[in-house]
C-alpha cells in the first residue's frame, strides 16, 4: 500500500469511527471495600486497615468502606486521622450488622447502630450499608420472621436516616435475607422513605438470584452497590477479581449509570487462606477493568 491509498484507507477509517455511537460517559465513581485485606473488627484483624486505606488509594480509588467497629478502634488510638489525611483517601460507607429477628433486642440495637452510623459520619461518610444477620440456613424459616424483619429494618433505617446519612438493605449469603424471593419480598413491604438498597451483585449470584434482573427490578431504591464477581472456585469464598466470573457486570453498571444513580459503588472481594494473588493485586486488576469500562479513577 502507498502512501496515498494509506492515507485514503485511514480517512475512511476515521470516517467511519466518527459514525460509531460513542461510548456511555461514565459518571459514577467508584471505591472499594478493605475486608479483601482481611480488615475485620476484633481480633487484631483491624491491624491490616493501613495497608488497605494504601493500596486502595494507589489505584486511584475514589474512597474506602470497612466496619465502623474499626474506625473506632483507631480513632480511639488516635490513629484514623492521621492514616486518611496521609493517603488522601476519603471514607464513604461502614458496614454495620443488625439484628432482625429478635424484637426483644430491638431498642438495644438501635442504640447500638446509632453509636456505630455516628462514627462513620464522624470521618465524613454518608452511607451506612445495613446487612441482616447469619442465620443456620438448613433451618431457617423466613416465613416466620418476615414481619420482625420488615419492622427492624424500618426501625434501623429511620434512626440512620434521622442522622443526616442514607442506608439501605445489603443482602446477604447466610444470613435472614439471601434469595431473589426473600429480597423482592422484604424490599415490597419496607417502608422506603428510609430503607433503599445497596446490593451485593456477586452475593445474589452466589445466592442463586439473577443480579441483573434485581438490580432493574429495584434500580430506582438502588443508592450504593458491592461491585463484585463470582465463578464459584476455590479462592476467595467463591468470588474473584472483576471481569473474570458469571455476573454481567457491564450490564449492571449500564443500568445504574443510565438511572444516574444516587451513590458511590464499592468494589469487593472476600478473602480466603491462600489466596493466589494479594489483595493489592486485585484492587489492581479491578482497576484496570473498570478504566475499559469508561471509569475513570483519581491520579
Amino acid at each position: 500500500m502507498n502512501r496515498r491509498e494509506f492515507v485514503q484507507t485511514a480517512g475512511l477509517a476515521a470516517t467511519a469511527a466518527s459514525l460509531l455511537p460513542a461510548a456511555p460517559l461514565r459518571k459514577l465513581k467508584i471505591g472499594h471495600t478493605c475486608i479483601t485485606w482481611s480488615t475485620f473488627p476484633g481480633k487484631g484483624d483491624d491491624t491490616t486497615l493501613e495497608s488497605a486505606v494504601r493500596d486502595i488509594a494507589a489505584e486511584g480509588f475514589w474512597a474506602y468502606e470497612t466496619f465502623p467497629e474499626v474506625l473506632d478502634n483507631w480513632d480511639q488510638r488516635g490513629l484514623l486521622r492521621a492514616l486518611m489525611d496521609k493517603h488522601g483517601l476519603p471514607l464513604r460507607s461502614g458496614y454495620i450488622t443488625g439484628n432482625l429477628l429478635d424484637p426483644s433486642k430491638r431498642q438495644d440495637e438501635i442504640v447500638r447502630i446509632k453509636r456505630l452510623a455516628g462514627v462513620i459520619k464522624k470521618f465524613g461518610g454518608t452511607y451506612a450499608v445495613l446487612a441482616p444477620n447469619g442465620v443456620k440456613r438448613d433451618t431457617y424459616d423466613f416465613k416466620e420472621h418476615r414481619t420482625d424483619i420488615v419492622s427492624a429494618l424500618n426501625d434501623y433505617s429511620a434512626a440512620i436516616v434521622d442522622m443526616g446519612l442514607g442506608t439501605g438493605l445489603h443482602q446477604h449469603t447466610g444470613t435472614c435475607i439471601e434469595t431473589r424471593d426473600e429480597v423482592y419480598t422484604v424490599l415490597d413491604a419496607v417502608d422506603t422513605r428510609y430503607v433503599k438498597f445497596g446490593p451485593d451483585i456477586g452475593q445474589l449470584q452466589k445466592g442463586g438470584a439473577d443480579p441483573v434482573k434485581v438490580v432493574k427490578d429495584y434500580l430506582p431504591l438502588v443508592r450504593h452497590m458491592h461491585l463484585k464477581d463470582y465463578d464459584g472456585g476455590p479462592n476467595f469464598a467463591g468470588y474473584c477479581p472483576l471481569g473474570q466470573g458469571k455476573v454481567d457486570i457491564p450490564a449492571i453498571l449500564d443500568m445504574v449509570e443510565a438511572a444516574k444513580m444516587q451513590g458511590m459503588i464499592m468494589v469487593e472481594l472476600d478473602p480466603s487462606r491462600g489466596m493466589p494473588i494479594t489483595a493489592g493485586e486485585t484492587a489492581r486488576i479491578a482497576q484496570g477493568y473498570l478504566r475499559k469500562l469508561g471509569y475513570s479513577f483519581r491520579t
